[in-house]
């Protein structure tokens, strides 16, 4: 596979060449490594496409997978406890998740609610999501996961890879695709969301 565009958001791009040249390379050795025709198996079922081979979003993840691991990138959790009044919410950021619970008893919530999320793969405070999902689970990433992660301390920038309009038309139908995700976060403006981005696009 290969990038054929990037989008830098609040200088995430220029972020990982300045600080983690070497883990840019990385990301981008092990887009290249993929072999996407091996990934060209599965045989549809839409009406549209019916019986056309197409390049599976399990087997691609999959190939992701195994070259990411195999270089040390690791699936991180972050566990929080949820608070809803804001200034609370605030201080307890930076907390462990059992300090952040028993700050919020000490104030008198009762009962915080446990909740977490995961990201594919962190190394050194960088953050990789590979996704050949529907619409919402990439907003859900840019939106909601890279900002929680990095608000909490554990990631410095988050990274998304996306297929092209070009790939994702030889794939199943409702997967996100690198040019409508890139318009919609530069529609929400130059500030939002607020944290340092990379979406990368990859093409066959």
């Amino acid at each position: 596979m290969k990038i054929a565009k990037t989008f830098s958001h609040i200088n995430g791009e220029e972020y990982l060449i300045v600080h983690h040249k070497r883990l840019y390379k990385e990301i981008k050795d092990v887009i290249a490594s993929i072999d996407v025709e091996s990934c060209k198996t599965k045989i549809s079922k839409e009406k549209t496409k019916q019986g056309e081979l197409l390049y599976s979003p399990i087997e691609l993840n999959a190939a992701f997978k195994e070259k990411f691991e195999a270089l040390g990138w690791a699936e991180t959790r972050y566990s929080y406890y949820i608070a809803l009044d804001r200034e609370l919410m605030q201080l307890s950021l930076d907390m462990s998740a059992p300090e952040q619970k028993k700050f919020l008893e000490s104030k008198g919530e009762k009962n915080p609610i446990y909740s977490y999320n995961q990201t594919d793969f962190v190394k050194n405070k960088v953050a990789v999501e590979v996704q050949f999902g529907k619409y919402s689970f990439v907003a859900f990433d840019l939106f909601v996961k890279h900002m929680l992660f990095y608000s909490g301390g554990v990631i410095n920038v988050g990274i998304e890879i996306l297929p092209m309009k070009s790939l994702q038309a030889r794939m199943s139908s409702d997967i996100a695709y690198y040019e409508g995700e890139v318009y919609n976060v530069m529609r929400q403006g130059r500030s939002s969301p607020p944290v340092p981005l990379l979406i990368i696009g990859i093409e066959a």
